[in-house]
């Protein structure tokens, strides 16, 4: 079995374990904060600052788990190396 392939592998699914208990965490506290808002002060609604600022936060999370690697991963550069060995030809 590929070692190297397999590390890889396992630093992945630990990304996405962090994330899920990332978004599990987020959506638990901010219900709980959602209740103590609207059973305290339903008149003056401010859960929602926290969850826009943490969502922000866990926005940025999940780009890194499941998006930057789609556009700066191993795809994207060997397309520029492609990219560079063919205008390096061409001149």
């Amino acid at each position: 079995m590929d070692h190297q392939g397999y590390d890889h592998a396992k630093a992945h699914v630990r990304s996405l374990r962090s994330f899920y208990l990332h978004a599990a965490t987020y959506l638990i506290v901010n219900l709980v904060l959602l209740a103590i808002n609207l059973s305290r002060d339903p008149d003056h609604l401010w859960f929602y600052w926290v969850a826009l600022g943490w969502g922000i936060g866990l926005a940025a999370h999940a780009y890194l788990v499941f998006g930057s690697h789609r556009l700066f991963g191993a795809d994207w550069q060997e397309r520029k190396i492609q990219e560079e060995l063919d205008r390096e030809g061409k001149q």
